[in-house]
């Protein structure tokens, strides 16, 4: 269908305390590092001036049982934009030497089989799921990295990303955690003007998907490099009063703010996600649309949670769906296969 073509783009894709009720920072002065260590290697890579690609590398962990993650400890090269760290069910030949892959098919994958368990734009950033918390990992469990790296200087870089993975004692596990990868493609930021986007996502319900269930436990916004702001909140309808979660001040695009809670946040009943981005177009002379590059602009947030029902990517538009615009959560929704999910 021609009326959601644009959204076939979501195969793309990207220490303030940030939100209201933020406790104990979950990413990155949570508690010791602790449990048996599992280690992972991305590159490293010998990146020209003015590269910018997304590379993946596929590797099984050398776990003999079944083991439960509660941490992860990711460390970036200067020239990273971004990793994502996922769990791979699917794919059973190893790819060790980097390749080029489509950013976030992992999380659009309509199988479920392969799912983002971590995002970081962060040169050095400790994962620590809330107690009871893990993502399971089957004996020598299949680790999909991927790597949107860019090198602005005017002289060669190395990219290179390693990946700690720690396991917990199973006993003390009892939910399994998942991510929602939330947001708008409706982006338009004409030269030397200052934009804001708001939009207001009701949560889709489909058969195996409940919002009312979702406890967020983390979330993190994302923009690229002319972004100023990315604020969320929950509320019963778009007109209606919000709870602001997330509100970062000020709002750091390259290394953003992770807002965490110890008492999870839920959905409304019936109700969604408030969420506005803010843009400054000081470079160029041409207006700034959604896309992947970093020339490009975003306007999502990463949300982790239990329990698990799998991870989603869920986008709103208003450029499609009538009066209250679309409302989407891909793998689930029967349009998904036709935006390239």
């Amino acid at each position: 269908m021609r009326r959601i073509a644009l959204l076939c783009l979501l195969v793309a894709c990207g220490k303030s305390p940030g939100g209201n009720g933020p406790d104990a920072n979950v990413f990155g002065d949570g508690p010791p590092l602790s449990g048996t260590k599992y280690s992972l290697t991305w590159g490293p890579v010998n990146v020209q001036p003015g590269i910018e690609n997304t590379q993946c590398v596929w590797m099984k962990l050398s776990n003999d049982a079944e083991i439960k993650v509660h941490q992860l400890h990711d460390v970036l090269s200067a020239s990273s934009h971004h990793l994502i760290v996922y769990k791979d069910d699917m794919d059973t030949t190893e790819q060790l030497t980097p390749t080029p892959c489509q950013p976030f098919t992992g999380a659009l994958n309509t199988t479920g089989k392969i799912s983002p368990i971590a995002i970081t734009q962060k040169h050095d950033d400790e994962v620590t799921l809330p107690d009871g918390v893990a993502y399971t990992f089957a004996p020598h469990q299949m680790v999909k990295l991927e790597m949107h790296y860019i090198n602005s200087a005017d002289m060669a870089a190395m990219a290179q990303a390693t990946v700690d993975i720690y396991a917990a004692d199973p006993a003390t596990i009892h939910d399994e955690a998942a991510l929602l990868f939330t947001g708008s493609p409706d982006i338009s930021i004409p030269p030397g003007q200052t934009t804001t986007l708001h939009q207001f996502f009701t949560v889709p319900t489909y058969g195996n998907f409940d919002p009312s269930k979702v406890k967020i436990f983390a979330i993190t916004g994302h923009e690229h490099h002319l972004g100023t702001g990315v604020t969320l909140g929950l509320g019963a309808s778009k007109t209606g009063p919000m709870t602001n979660i997330y509100n970062p001040m000020p709002f750091q695009w390259a290394e953003p703010a992770t807002a965490n809670f110890s008492t999870p946040v839920t959905f409304p009943t019936g109700g969604g996600l408030d969420i506005t981005c803010s843009w400054d177009n000081t470079q160029g002379t041409s207006t700034v649309a959604f896309g992947e590059k970093t020339t490009d602009e975003m306007c999502f947030a990463w949300m982790y949670y239990y329990p698990s029902q799998g991870s989603k990517v869920c986008i709103h538009t208003e450029k499609y769906g009538g009066a209250n615009g679309l409302n989407l959560c891909c793998p689930g929704d029967t349009l998904c296969s036709q935006v390239g999910f």
